[in-house]
């Protein structure tokens, strides 16, 4: 029992918890969190962001601090992510993030989240971005 409880704090521990979290509309066990509770955040999770190369330099920019990991080698690149945080995806709209939060589910990831609105969002809001070509 004592084993049990310890090994429940250590789980929690690692785990960021987002009060703007809310359940994705359109992926089942997606939890959607807010770009300005991420922008508070975002040096205690795992950023990855899922576009294209030409997108994460593009006029969006990226998140200072993000990775690349483009959707379609998600798969292939699992091994890639830190188990010991909690993750965040990032894309453009939030759409593609949503589904690399679904998708690595299936290789027993758990503690993810997608950041609705995505760049789009993000760069609305003013938020700092870097690699952002004019």
């Amino acid at each position: 029992m004592m084993e049990a409880l310890l090994r429940r704090l250590i789980l929690s521990a690692k785990q960021t918890q987002f009060s703007s979290q809310k359940a994705n509309p359109d992926y089942p066990g997606v939890l959607d969190i807010s770009p300005e509770e991420l922008k508070d955040l975002k040096d205690q999770v795992q950023l990855i962001d899922v576009r294209r190369p030409d997108e994460f330099t593009g006029e969006l920019g990226h998140i200072p601090g993000s990775e690349l990991i483009v959707l379609d080698t998600l798969t292939e690149s699992v091994d890639r992510l830190d188990k010991n945080k909690t993750i965040v995806f990032i894309c453009r709209s939030g759409a593609r993030s949503a589904r690399a939060s679904m998708l690595v589910k299936e290789f027993g990831i758990t503690d993810t989240y997608n950041m609705w609105g995505g760049m789009i969002e993000w760069n609305r809001l003013g938020f700092e971005v870097e690699g952002r070509s004019s």
